[in-house]
This record gives structure tokens, C-alpha cells and sequence, in this order.
């Protein structure tokens, strides 16, 4: 080795010991006759010391030393002088006189330093990535997410399950997100598949024994991204087999358990709550509801054919919904500048066709441009319904359900997040379950798999898949931590005849079914268990748990939002003589359109 210690190792009982310290030089202070460097490497910083007394020609090499220099020290360790130890450091305690150092590299002027306060743009940090990797906080989170697959991997070894790797070169099964393809060069015309999740192959697993399986997958989607969203992810994916779906639950529950005493110091009590999908959309207008605050959704539809303003009335009469939240407290917070500005962000970003809203005064009555346009008795009604206070700022949305549910879910997220009403360190883990099977697609005009095309209904809804689809309720669970999905599961359909009646109600029929999935539906008539699982998004989980907002912060290579490496330059073009291998003719843009 090149080095003896790290540079986060030393300690006040190392005085006196010779030492070889390796890293980057992180800081630079020159004094004259004495120059300083803290020497850093992903373990820490040491403060080495270049003075007179290990040589002229030492101190001389140390003067041409600039920040991200790598280099490596000889020298002594010793306590610092009275008054200059540095607490904040857990090697604060010493310094290493220098007797000799090799320099390895010079680093030349980097377009940013790993240690600046003010971060760079994040086009630059991901053109740059080595120099961001460098930076104490990323290494941290890459760090925790290290330990955070570790814990996981240990607590399913724990309970006996198998860790087997699937193929990541397999058949494309366009159902969901676009898949990624492979050209074949053997098979020319063909193409492998890019693994959306290693869904089939696991339930393949189950059918050929395996009962308990695990593994830390590598999934590829090409879908528009945003900043929770990556074109290529790790998931945490598992599958039992003779379960329900209270066992696969009660099994992600423990692991919930042990992640957060380990990484939060946080004891969860279980099981963890859970709430139905009707519920989650009735109360947040959202399947993935943020429960460190209230600010419930009410709904006052019925009140609102009761008053003379149009904009209710008319929404109420003809199907509509009037829902609202309740603010508490802010009435005083918001001026009519900043209601104007939640008013646009309601219809710019969830297509509201308004805002409406009353601030409660001081002897309860509510006021408001609009409130000429409702009796006392109307407005107490609503007072009453809401829950209202004085001081409370109660808002509301008048529209298509949907729509109601959308904008008062970003309304809450976003007044949450203005008024505080939770700390950064907050952590809440539910469940939503019961989730409809089917969603109605408007445009095909056909049934789509609400989750995947694998899962089984409630079995007290399975009468209604021929008559009432969008009536069924799947076995369907997902993790929820502080309002993001960390996870997904099912219980998969193990009958190979009630997997052909969903098929056939997605639209495909008996032979496009088997062109598509006919090796599942031969093994299902093979001896399927009841089987079902979970895959938790890693990435997602670890940016939770670091107190993040941007899975690609949790991410050593990530894409940006347009699906590209900037430091690589992936995409890229390749030779001529690769397509013609593949039988490949690229398109330009004009001729494809």
C-alpha cells in the first residue's frame, strides 16, 4: 500500500508514530515559514505540516502545492499546539510533520472546487462528475447508499431469502413504459429487451421453487424524466411464494424497522398504517399522501348548491366536486398577491379552472370577495364543515374530480412546504392498498393494467371482470414514505385461465397474448404457487433517507431530464460498419417523421 493510514484515521493516541498519508490537497495556507495542507481522501482530513525543520527542498515542493494536488506525505504525527486544536474535525486533535512527500498528480485549473461553498450548476457538476464525487457531501450519500443496499441485502439473508441474478438481455413485452432495445448481430431484425423490471423472471422463480427470492436489479425505462426519475434505476426486487399480501407487507415492514433505527436512529411502530386507495384520493387527492401534516381534503359539494355563487353552484349541479383544505393559522401569511400566484399555479400546473378562498376573522366570519355570494347560514355551514378558526386560510376547488384531486394535492404540498409544518428530519412510513386494477385509457378507447398485467384481484372483485372492470380492486400495495412512492407490489395472478381473462380484457387476445408472455402462461400451467411481491425503488429510498430532493444526487453516473451522460457524451453515434453488422439504417429526423 501506498499509504499507512487514511486520512480520517489518526487520533491524539497515534502521537509520535510515523505515518504515510495519501490523498487530495483540500486546503492551502502558507505562513511564511511554515505552510499548512489539509489532506483529504473520502475517510477525511488531515492537517500536515511543511516546515523548516523537515528540509528546505520539502518546504520549497510544498509552496508549488495547489488544491486537488494528489499527493502523499511521510511524516510524524503529534499534538497540536494549545488552542489550535480543531473540534470540528475528529482529527482535530493532531497534525503530521512532514519529512517527505511524492507528488502524484497536479491537478490543473478545475472549473470548480470540490470544497466551495456556492455549487456550480448542475450541468457543470455532471459534466465534471469525478470532481463532484470528490465533494464530502456526495461521497457521504454514496457512502449511506452503500450501506443502505448492505442492510437490505443483510435482513433478506436474514429470513432466508435467496439473492439470484436475471437476465438483463431479454424479450421486449411492450405493456407500460417504452422499453430499451438491443439490436442482435447473430439474429438479424431481432432485438432484445432492456429489463423493465425483472417482473417475469421472478415469478418464474417462484413457479420453479424457489420460494424466497431476492436481488438488487438494474431496470431500464425510456419515459420522460423528472427530478425522482432516472432512465435506468436500481430496485430492491423480492417475491415470495404461498403468501398474501399481509405477509409481503408485514415482511417490508421489518425492513422498514431495521432501516430506520440504523440510518435515523428512528423506532417505527408496527405495522406501519395503512390506508385504501379510495381513502388516500378521498382525504389527499393523491395515492401516495404526505402524512407528516394534515390539511385534509373536505369535501363541500353539497354545500355549494346551496349558494348563489355561480362558479360552485354550476360545478355542483352538473357532476362536479367543490373540495377544499384548511390552512390552519395563515390566513395573515398570504396576501392577495400571494393568493393570485397559488390561484395561476393551481390552473398552469393541474388545469384548475380557479381558486377560490375565504380568510377567517377574528369573531369567526368569513371574508372574501366572493363571500357576498353566500348566506350566513351557507357560511357558517362551511366554517363548521371545515373545521374553521380564526386565522385559518381555507381554499378551494371547484371542478371535475380529478382535477380537484390534483390541484389541492399540490395546494397541500405546497403550503406544507411554505408554512413548515414539518422539519426537515420528519420521517413517515405508511401503506396504500386496494388500488383499482384498471384505468380506462381515452384515447385507445381500452382497459390498461392500473400496476402490471400480472396482478391478481381482490378476491371478493373477481366476479366483475367480465361485467363492472373498472369495479375491481387488485392486490395491490405500495410503500409510502413522507408523499413518495418507495415501493410497489402485487399478488400475481398464479391461474393461468383468469391471466387469460385479463389479458384479453387489456385487448390482447389469445395469440398475442402467447407471441408476448407465452412462456409465463405455459409455466403457470406447470404447478404455480400463490405467489406476490415488492420492488422498492433504491434510489428513491436513499434520497429520502439522506433528506434529498434529487434522485440524481443519490446516483454516482446519473442521466439528466434529457436521458443523456454529459460526461461521457451518451449517447453517441457509432461507425457505419456497426449497423451494417446489425442491418441497421438510421433515419435523419425528416425522413422518420
Amino acid at each position: 500500500m501506498l499509504r499507512t493510514q487514511t486520512c480520517g484515521e489518526l487520533r491524539a493516541n497515534h502521537d509520535g508514530q510515523t505515518v504515510i498519508l495519501a490523498g487530495w490537497v483540500d486546503t492551502y495556507r502558507d505562513h511564511g515559514g511554515t505552510v499548512f495542507i489539509d489532506l483529504r481522501d473520502r475517510y477525511g482530513k488531515t492537517q500536515v505540516v511543511f516546515a523548516s525543520e523537515g528540509g528546505d527542498d520539502i518546504l520549497a515542493a510544498s509552496r508549488s502545492l495547489r488544491s486537488e494536488d494528489v499527493i502523499a506525505v511521510t511524516g510524524t504525527v503529534t499534538r497540536r499546539p494549545e488552542g489550535t486544536v480543531n473540534p470540528k474535525l475528529p482529527t482535530g486533535e493532531i497534525e503530521v510533520r512532514v519529512r517527505k512527500i511524492e507528488v502524484f498528480n497536479k491537478c490543473q485549473q478545475p472549473p470548480f472546487l470540490p470544497t466551495q461553498i456556492d455549487l456550480p450548476g448542475e450541468d457543470l457538476r455532471l459534466k465534471y462528475r469525478y470532481l463532484d464525487l470528490r465533494r464530502p457531501a456526495m461521497q457521504q450519500t454514496l457512502i449511506t447508499r452503500g450501506r443502505i443496499i448492505k442492510a437490505m441485502r443483510d435482513y433478506f439473508a436474514d429470513h432466508d431469502f435467496l439473492d439470484v441474478e436475471t437476465p438483463i438481455l431479454g424479450r421486449s413485452t411492450p405493456e407500460g413504459a417504452r422499453d430499451y432495445l438491443v439490436p442482435s448481430r447473430v439474429h438479424r431484425g431481432k432485438f432484445f429487451a432492456l429489463p423493465q423490471s425483472p417482473q417475469l423472471y421472478k415469478q418464474i422463480l417462484m413457479i420453479a421453487g424457489y420460494d424466497r427470492y431476492v436481488q438488487v436489479a438494474r431496470c431500464f425505462r425510456d419515459e420522460d424524466l423528472r427530478a425522482d426519475r432516472q432512465p435506468e434505476f436500481t430496485q430492491l426486487d423480492v417475491e415470495m411464494s404461498f403468501v398474501k399480501a399481509d405477509d409481503v407487507i408485514e415482511m417490508v415492514d421489518g425492513l422498514v424497522a431495521r432501516l430506520a433505527k440504523q440510518f435515523l436512529g428512528i423506532d417505527v411502530t408496527l405495522p406501519l398504517p395503512r390506508m385504501t386507495y379510495d381513502e388516500s384520493m378521498r382525504r389527499f387527492g393523491h395515492d401516495a399522501p404526505d402524512l407528516r401534516y394534515g390539511m385534509e381534503l373536505v369535501d363541500c359539494t353539497d354545500l355549494a348548491k346551496q349558494t348563489d355563487f355561480r362558479v360552485f353552484r354550476s360545478v355542483a349541479d352538473e357532476g362536479g366536486f367543490v373540495r377544499g383544505i384548511n390552512a390552519l393559522g395563515a390566513a395573515e401569511k398570504y396576501s392577495r398577491k400571494d393568493i393570485d400566484l397559488l390561484t395561476e399555479y393551481t390552473k398552469q400546473d393541474f388545469g384548475a379552472k380557479g381558486l377560490a378562498w375565504f380568510k377567517v376573522e377574528s369573531d369567526g366570519q368569513l371574508s372574501s370577495p366572493i363571500a357576498k355570494n353566500f348566506s350566513d347560514e351557507t357560511k357558517q355551514a362551511i366554517a363548521q364543515r371545515m373545521k374553521a378558526k380564526p386565522g385559518d386560510f381555507l381554499l378551494f376547488v371547484a371542478d371535475a374530480w380529478e382535477v380537484t384531486c390534483k390541484a389541492l394535492n399540490g395546494l397541500r404540498r405546497r403550503l406544507a412546504a411554505e408554512l413548515q409544518l414539518y422539519q426537515p428530519g420528519d420521517m413517515h412510513f405508511s401503506w396504500v392498498v386496494d388500488f383499482p386494477m384498471f384505468d380506462f385509457d381515452p384515447e385507445e378507447k381500452r382497459w390498461v393494467a392500473m400496476h402490471h398485467p400480472f396482478t391478481a384481484p381482490l378476491d371478493q372483485d373477481l366476479a366483475k371482470l367480465q361485467t363492472e372492470p373498472g369495479q375491481v380492486r387488485a392486490q395491490a400495495y405500495d410503500l409510502i414514505i413522507n408523499g413518495s412512492e418507495a415501493g410497489g407490489g402485487t399478488i400475481r395472478l398464479h391461474d393461468a385461465t383468469v391471466q387469460q381473462q385479463v389479458f384479453e380484457l387489456l385487448g390482447m387476445d389469445e395469440t398475442s397474448a402467447r407471441e408476448r408472455f407465452g412462456f409465463l402462461l405455459d409455466a403457470l400451467r406447470f404447478g404455480a404457487p400463490p405467489h406476490g411481491g415488492i420492488a422498492l425503488g433504491i434510489d428513491r429510498v436513499v434520497m429520502l433517507f439522506t433528506g434529498q430532493d434529487n434522485i440524481r444526487d443519490c446516483i454516482a453516473f446519473p442521466k439528466t431530464q434529457k436521458a443523456a451522460d454529459m460526461m461521457t457524451e451518451a449517447p453517441g453515434q457509432v461507425e457505419l460498419r456497426q449497423l451494417r453488422e446489425l442491418g441497421i439504417r438510421v433515419l435523419k429526423p425528416d425522413e422518420s417523421a
